[in-house]
């Protein structure tokens, strides 16, 4: 990819199509140079009709797998889940779109002007479930980030759900945060890279438009009760740090 400046970052759709089709009405997203989707793409209530959004911009999009979406491939192949949406949403899923979560990558590294190479995870760089948080102590992130090269100085991850920007040893951590699944705070949470500037955005969202909207075209059983925890953000970023710290550390394949 040559002379992108401007990349807009967005993480852990899980299935929710309409704060994606918010976020993507952002201006600054429609006129971005890429979009970046750093994991995690389906695993929620509507994940055929958000899978074909994210394909059909094609050209201007990387998708990045999380640990979700090669879950949702091994779950086609027989494999079970403690979570009974992906495990639905799996199945729901058509054949070439078990393909393209298949062949989706980690990590991706991306040459973006004012930051030079950027490398996107979903977790860590090293795997895609590892567990680094905003707060974690300096000897995780080290151990997280040991396999990114001294050429890349930024790197962007997803999986928790919870947007901060954070310096570790002079390289520069971004999470932007969940469009689907926002732990603190309700709506569309993504990033901005613009030419060596990082800034964290939100789209506000209708949030009884929305549930409403998933209710009445998801086919999920459970839908009302997993969007009103998930779409109005029920639980908080003190919630999901207590409940995402014990894993800290732990990477099933460092």
């Amino acid at each position: 990819m040559v002379n992108v400046q401007r990349v807009a970052v967005l993480s852990d759709v899980h299935g929710v199509l309409p704060v994606l089709e918010a976020v993507l009405a952002e201006p600054d997203v429609a006129s971005a140079d890429l979009i970046v989707v750093t994991g995690d793409h389906t695993a929620g209530p509507m994940p055929v009709e958000t899978l074909d959004a994210l394909t059909a911009l094609d050209g201007r999009v990387v998708l990045v797998r999380g640990n979700a979406d090669r879950e949702a491939v091994a779950i086609r192949s027989g494999d079970d889940s403690p979570h009974p949406e992906a495990l639905w949403a799996a199945h729901a899923l058509r054949e070439d779109q078990i393909a393209v979560l298949s062949a989706l990558p980690h990590p991706v590294t991306i040459d973006i002007a004012g930051f030079g190479e950027v490398l996107f995870c979903h977790g860590s760089p090293r795997d895609d479930d590892e567990v680094v948080l905003v707060d974690s102590p300096p000897t995780a992130w080290q151990n997280a980030l040991s396999i990114v090269p001294d050429t890349v100085q930024t790197i962007v991850c997803g999986h928790t759900h919870m947007p901060f920007v954070r310096l570790v040893d002079r390289r520069t951590v971004i999470n932007p945060g969940s469009i689907g699944m926002p732990y603190g705070r309700a709506g569309g949470a993504w990033a901005l890279l613009d030419r060596g500037q990082v800034s964290l955005r939100h789209t506000e969202i209708d949030l009884d438009a929305v549930c409403a909207r998933i209710v009445a075209e998801s086919g999920y059983p459970d839908r009302a009760a997993w969007a009103d925890e998930y779409v109005r953000s029920r639980n908080s970023d003190l919630d999901a740090l207590a409940a995402f710290t014990p894993r800290v550390g732990t990477s099933p394949t460092a």
